[in-house]
């Protein structure tokens, strides 16, 4: 689609011929006990003049045969003997002692050892290996431990917290039970799981402790609040979201264990460990991410299930960890009326052994007959509002015209300088942002500093350099928003670019990328003199990126000098065939 600005706002939109459960805002002040958390700094991804991606799985594989360094091949990962680790030795799931405790991603290079909780880039781990002979150590790699301030409120908070069946009055248990819908969890599950409630917040607590037994390390507050006839949900995470990397139940995983269910809510995981006695994992922020750091603990499972949810989100985020994770090993459940969350399918009395007997393989040949997709057609067919895409709240409009925002699709907006494009489109991106769809911004004519000045004057939708005794509480929440920007500025390279771009899909999940503009790469192209065919070789470059990473790239082009008294035409473009035709 393309869509035409005169004047700051949309004028023109050609549709292509082709055919709450969690709040991120933390709680309120007066009920965590403490002072505020103070903010950390969202981390920027990097402007290289090389390719984002370091290095290739072959490029490790060749590494460590050149240094003599045995390994072992995993589906998302290499393993190696830990240089970091001494003679310390582990178990994998035979039970077989081993010292491959070293975990190498394919795709990033990023390590982490699982004895020593050393962890770093691959750089990082050629300086180790080869500076072991001047007796170079690892200590400075090892896994950042929590601020002090962090820490200080997570001990706070967790001695104050208590287990839910020692409440004093059997009122409170029973109404805190119905509010989280734990009517049918035992107090034997919420003891397996240390799960405590915080009575003055009136929110379950879930600890995160440390691999290894070396302490807790953070935690998850869940709130319930009566919303109508339902329940509104709202957690908050110590460490911030973007630094809370804890999987659910871990430290009841055995080694032996070869096959997991991951959801998307601790409640869930409760119910289904409590229904199958099958190990469960939850992921730290739902449907909303699947941090890289987090590959190596799953890296010991045959077969992965995930039962995130019951909606059409739910199954698309699913199908997208799948791809990180080895999709051959991986299963997932298809939402249904009949196959609702598994907390709730425990309350109705449902059978959720027999539910994860019907998960379906979430990889299939390079043909398919469809049979193997008429379940997928069916949950179209049943969610035709979410299959239309993620609405918008700040432009009802656009709705009645591009029915929603979707995946795999490439949006181009033009308009002559100072119509207000980038406006435009930063609260456009902002409004999606809020709704949790993870963002990333290149925006190679203006600053970041600025750019993010102007969303979070939206985000805050008041002027904030009248009111600055607000900044930090507005910052603190449009800092927790899956936002990130690339810290390109001028002329770059459209490799270079797309390289950060699945960069960012590979390590945020980013669902909608923002490039403002196209001009700013074409006098990096040498393919052609021509400017429409350099113009077509770019926009073509964005268009196969989104079709497959399942990504929505919005991309913004300045159109060609007109008369102000003249109608911008698809010809305005450069008259490219491949952008008009979109």
């Amino acid at each position: 689609m393309w869509v035409l600005l005169r004047g700051g706002y949309p004028l023109r939109i050609l549709l292509s011929p082709r055919g709450e459960w969690m709040g991120r805002r933390g709680l309120p002040r007066n009920l965590v006990p403490g002072p505020p958390r103070r903010r950390y700094r969202k981390e920027a991804l990097p402007a290289l003049e090389a390719p984002v991606l370091p290095v290739t799985a072959t490029e490790i594989r060749q590494y460590l045969r050149a240094h003599g360094i045995p390994f072992q091949d995993g589906h998302s990962c290499l393993r190696i003997p830990s240089p970091f680790a001494g003679s310390s030795q582990i178990k994998d799931q035979t039970g077989v002692t081993t010292s491959f405790s070293l975990f190498i991603d394919k795709t990033t290079g990023r390590f982490l050892c699982m004895t020593s909780l050393a962890e770093g880039s691959w750089e990082d781990f050629q300086a180790s290996v080869e500076g072991q002979g001047d007796g170079a150590r690892a200590d400075f790699l090892l896994s950042k431990a929590p601020e002090p301030e962090d820490s200080e409120e997570v001990r706070r908070i967790w001695d104050r917290a208590i287990p839910l069946w020692e409440l004093p009055d059997p009122e409170e248990v029973q109404l805190a039970r119905m509010m989280f819908g734990l009517t049918k969890v035992t107090d034997d599950t919420l003891k397996r799981f240390s799960v405590r409630y915080l009575r003055p917040a009136r929110s379950l607590v879930f600890p995160w402790f440390s691999p290894g037994g070396l302490g807790l390390r953070g935690l998850k507050l869940l709130g319930a609040e009566g919303q109508g006839d339902g329940v509104h949900y709202e957690e908050t995470t110590i460490p911030r979201p973007g630094a809370y990397h804890n999987l659910f139940g871990l430290p009841l995983i055995s080694r032996r264990d070869i096959e997991v269910v991951l959801t998307s809510r601790e409640l869930d995981s409760l119910a289904l460990n409590q229904s199958t006695g099958l190990p469960t994992l939850t992921l730290p922020r739902g449907t909303a991410c699947l941090p890289p750091a987090l590959l190596p603990y799953l890296e010991q499972f045959r077969r992965i299930v995930f039962w995130l949810g019951d909606d059409l989100r739910s199954w698309e985020a699913a199908k997208l960890f799948a791809r990180k994770l080895n999709p051959k090993r991986c299963s997932l459940v298809r939402p249904g009326d009949k196959q609702p969350r598994p907390l709730e399918a425990l309350n109705q009395g449902l059978n959720l052994s027999r539910i994860l007997r019907t998960a379906l393989p979430a990889w299939h040949k390079s043909i398919v007959s469809f049979r193997q997709l008429r379940e997928e057609v069916l949950g179209e067919l049943s969610n035709v509002e979410q299959v239309a895409g993620i609405r918008w709240n700040r432009f009802p409009d656009l709705n009645h015209l591009l029915k929603g925002h979707r995946k795999g699709e490439l949006t181009v907006f033009t308009g002559p300088t100072g119509s207000g494009k980038t406006t435009f489109i930063s609260e456009y991106a902002l409004d999606l942002c809020t709704q949790g769809v993870n963002t990333l911004w290149g925006s190679f004519e203006i600053s970041n500093v600025r750019l993010a000045r102007v969303m979070l004057t939206q985000f805050a939708v008041g002027r904030l350099e009248e009111q600055l005794e607000k900044y930090d509480e507005w910052a603190d929440r449009f800092e927790d928003l899956p936002l990130y920007f690339m810290t390109f500025h001028g002329q770059q390279n459209i490799r270079t670019v797309i390289d950060t771009m699945q960069h960012a899909v590979y390590v945020y999940d980013i669902c909608h990328v923002v490039i403002d503009n196209l001009q700013f790469m074409m006098g990096h192209e040498q393919l052609s003199t021509d400017r429409i065919a350099a113009q077509d070789y770019i926009v073509g470059a964005f268009r196969k990126f989104a079709t497959d990473n399942s990504c929505h790239v919005t991309l913004v082009i300045h159109p060609r000098k007109e008369d102000d008294d003249k109608e911008l035409q698809t010809a305005s473009i450069f008259g490219s065939a491949k952008v008009s035709g979109l």
